[in-house]
C-alpha cells in the first residue's frame, strides 16, 4: 500500500467536499432585506489613476436603493483624469466629495493610508470601503446591512463576483476562488472563533464605525500588502463577529483587463493565501500537479480515477459557487494551472528583486 499516495487521494477528497461545501451553503447577501434599523452609511473608494473605472461605479451609487450619508474618494497621487470625473459626478451629487491627496508617510501602503485617511473624515455610523473597479446593484447597501445586523458583525467582507471578459484573464483569474473555495470553508469564517478560519476581500469591506475608529485597523496594519485579511484576522484575536460572502448581482468587478496584469496583481499576495508561506504554496502546487501521475503509477488506475474526478467536479462546484462558467473552467482547467505556476514563478522573482511595481509604485516590503 502507498500511502504518500492515499494521503493525495484524501486531500483531493477534503478539497471537494470543501468545494462542495461552498456552493451548497450559499453564502451571498439575502434576496429580500429585512426590516433594519435606519444607519447612516459613508463609501469610503481609495483611488490611484482610476480613469477607466471611477467614474462607473459613481453612477451604481447613484442608483442605491438605500442613500448613503457620503461618497468620499480619497486621490492618492492620480496622474490621470480620476479628479475631473470625480468632480464631474460631484456636480450632480452633493453627497460626492473628493479628498486631496497628501503625501504618502514613510512607512505606510498608498492604499492602507487611502482608507486611513477616509476613514477619518467619515461621518457614517458604518464605514463601507470599495475599490474604484467594482460595480454595484441596487440592493447592495439594504442587503448588507441587514445581514450585519441580523448577524451582529463588526466587519463583513465579499468576494465580488468577477467579470473575466476574455482568454488571457479566463486562464488566471478564477485561480483566486478555485485556491480559497477548494481549501477554506467560508461558513467557517463566521461560524469559528479560529484565526485559520479567515478570508477576507478588500474590494468590499464594511464596518461598524464606532469599533473600526476605536481599533483603526488599517493603521495597525499599515505595511501589510494584504491588509484586508491580517484585519479580519486581527477582530478575530478582540473576539468579534466578522463575516465573509460570495458575491453576486449586488457587487462585480472588473480586476484585470489582460492576462499580464492579473499574472501580476496575483503575484502580490499569492503565498498569502498559503499563510504566507512559500513552502506550503510549492507544495500545493506541486501536489495538485503531479498527484495524479503518482497515483496512476504507484497506487494504481482506479485511484487515479477518483481523483481526476474529484479535481474537475472541484472546479464545477467552485465555478457553480463563484457564478462563473462552469464548462469554460472545466475546459480551461490545465491552461489555468500553468498560469498558477506562473504566478508563482514570478512571485519568487518580485521577493528576490525585492521590487513589486503596483499602481507605478514599489510596493515590497519585507513583512
Amino acid at each position: 500500500m502507498n500511502y504518500l499516495g492515499w494521503l493525495f487521494l484524501l486531500f483531493g477528497v477534503l478539497r471537494l467536499l470543501v468545494a462542495f461545501v461552498n456552493w451548497a451553503t450559499r453564502l451571498y447577501l439575502p434576496k429580500k432585506p429585512r426590516n433594519i434599523n435606519h444607519v447612516t452609511v459613508s463609501i469610503l473608494i481609495p483611488a490611484r489613476n482610476e480613469e477607466n473605472s471611477i467614474g462607473k461605479l459613481l453612477n451604481d451609487l447613484n442608483t442605491l436603493n438605500y442613500k448613503p450619508l457620503e461618497i468620499l474618494i480619497y486621490n492618492d497621487d492620480s496622474t490621470d483624469n480620476t479628479v475631473n470625473i470625480v468632480s464631474d459626478s460631484a456636480q450632480t451629487n452633493d453627497s460626492i466629495r473628493i479628498l486631496t491627496e497628501r503625501k504618502l508617510p514613510k512607512g505606510w501602503l498608498g492604499k492602507n493610508h487611502a482608507c486611513h485617511q477616509l476613514a477619518r473624515e467619515a461621518k457614517g455610523e458604518i464605514l463601507l470601503f470599495l475599490d474604484a473597479d467594482v460595480r454595484t446593484g441596487k440592493g447592495l447597501l439594504d442587503k448588507s446591512l441587514s445581514f450585519m445586523e441580523q448577524h451582529k458583525l463588526h466587519l463583513l467582507s465579499i468576494f465580488p463576483k468577477q467579470h473575466i471578459n476574455n482568454r488571457g484573464t479566463q486562464t488566471v483569474v478564477p485561480l483566486m476562488n478555485w485556491i480559497l473555495l477548494s481549501l477554506l470553508p467560508l461558513i467557517m469564517v463566521r461560524w469559528s472563533g479560529w484565526k485559520s478560519f479567515s478570508a477576507a476581500n478588500g474590494q468590499f469591506m464594511m464596518f461598524d464605525a464606532k469599533t473600526y475608529n476605536e481599533l483603526l485597523p488599517h493603521q495597525q496594519f499599515k505595511e501589510n500588502k494584504v491588509e484586508d485579511i491580517a484585519i479580519l484576522r486581527f477582530y478575530k484575536e478582540k473576539k468579534l463577529k466578522v463575516a465573509t460572502l460570495l458575491g453576486d448581482e449586488n457587487i462585480s468587478c472588473n480586476m484585470y483587463n489582460n492576462r499580464k496584469e492579473a499574472i501580476d496583481g496575483f503575484s502580490k499576495n499569492v503565498f498569502q493565501f498559503f499563510g504566507g508561506s512559500s513552502i506550503a504554496t510549492l507544495v500545493f502546487a506541486f501536489t495538485t500537479s503531479f498527484a495524479p501521475l503518482y497515483l496512476f503509477f504507484f497506487n494504481g488506475i482506479f485511484e487515479c480515477i477518483v481523483y481526476t474526478i474529484s479535481i474537475i467536479l472541484i472546479r464545477i462546484f467552485v465555478s457553480l459557487a463563484s457564478k462563473q462558467l462552469v464548462l469554460q473552467n472545466v475546459r480551461l482547467m490545465i491552461l489555468q494551472h500553468l498560469s498558477f505556476w506562473q504566478i508563482i514563478y514570478t512571485a519568487f522573482q518580485n521577493k528576490k528583486n525585492k521590487t513589486i511595481i503596483w499602481k507605478e509604485r514599489n510596493i515590497f516590503l519585507l513583512d
